[in-house]
């Protein structure tokens, strides 16, 4: 009888396998360090970092995002379009420090919150409080939550309930909608 309950268990041990590893790889943090996250996320901006902390809305015309942006940026940030999944050397960014909103500087993420999804684009658990909205995703005709720059509106990725722990979600990000600002101890 236990080995029929052991081999009727395998399948469910070898689907549930990655996901814990997922949880692993990101630190298997809890909760109370997600918020902590959360609010202490300025602890790896480095000193000086040229960022926007305002949440003043940035308007633009299309021809002055186009001078400020390259066609990449421009067709994810502006026109919600989505890069190669492995094409962004973000993806493999290990160092500590800060990911911006590239077309406005706006800090989104820390490389605390980041972790390997595998999917080929940089993925976070967490995000900094107040700097993403979101709206619902139509265009592939299941819906999807979009998520985009607070401050600009920039189109960042998708976010989905497949994350690992401490909050099962996981921010798809397109690397040429960030800017990466290492940490540098003085």
């Amino acid at each position: 009888m236990r080995r029929r309950l052991f081999l009727a268990m395998l399948p469910v041990a070898a689907f549930s396998l990655p996901y814990a590893l997922r949880g692993i790889a990101a630190g298997s943090k809890s909760a109370a360090s997600a918020a902590e996250l959360q609010r202490d996320w300025q602890s790896l901006l480095a000193p000086g970092a040229n960022v926007t902390l305002t949440l003043d809305p940035v308007r633009k015309s299309e021809a002055e995002w186009k001078q400020l942006l390259d066609a990449a940026q421009f067709n994810v940030l502006r026109q919600e379009g989505t890069e190669r999944p492995f094409s962004s050397p973000l993806n493999d960014e290990k160092r500590p420090g800060v990911f911006v909103c590239a077309g406005c500087t706006l800090p989104l993420f820390t490389s605390a919150m980041k972790f390997d999804s595998g999917t080929g684009w940089p993925s976070f658990f967490t995000l900094i409080p107040e700097h993403l909205g979101t709206k619902s995703d139509y265009k592939i005709i299941v819906e999807r939550t979009e998520y985009h720059c607070a401050r600009c509106g920039g189109h960042q990725g998708h976010v989905f309930d497949d994350g690992p722990p401490p909050t099962g979600l996981r921010y798809c990000n397109n690397g040429v909608a960030l800017r990466f600002i290492p940490l540098r101890r003085a």
